[in-house]
């Protein structure tokens, strides 16, 4: 499929439909969690837990992003998606071990803390989920 500036909606359907809406729907909470948790925790206590604080807004935006590839569709919105669930899991495996190791660099929790064990382990599940999916639907 040759890429385009805007998917078809052929294209589209074919990412957010079935399996996809459910994923497209987790992303979207994980979204409005993390945006709303970083958004807090950065304007009332930044200077507590400035790295928690920033790695949360950081999956924030990457939650957004992949989100916002998932609705548009198309092969390079795929693409895209792809590369950054496989960096949202790098980053869900790396803070997750780095919680663990050494706890005491974050005073407070992160949304890849402890590998979302605070989100029911959402974070580390929903990329591999999603690279699945992407994947399936080349």
């Amino acid at each position: 499929m040759p890429d385009t500036t805007t998917a078809s909606p052929e294209a589209r359907k074919r990412l957010v439909s079935g399996p996809g809406l459910l994923l497209v729907w987790l992303y979207g909470v994980m979204v409005v969690g993390a945006v709303s948790r970083s958004a807090y925790q950065i304007s009332t206590e930044f200077d507590r837990a400035p790295l928690a604080y920033s790695l949360s807004g950081a999956a924030a935006l990457v939650y957004a992003f992949i989100t916002y590839s998932l609705v548009r569709g198309g092969d390079r919105a795929r693409r895209a998606a792809l590369v950054c669930c496989g960096a949202e899991l790098a980053g869900v495996l790396a803070v997750g071990t780095w919680t663990l190791i050494r706890p005491e660099a974050f005073p407070d929790a992160t949304v890849w803390s402890d590998f979302g064990m605070g989100y029911l382990f959402i974070p580390v599940i929903l990329p591999v989920t999603g690279m699945l999916w992407l994947r399936a639907r080349r």
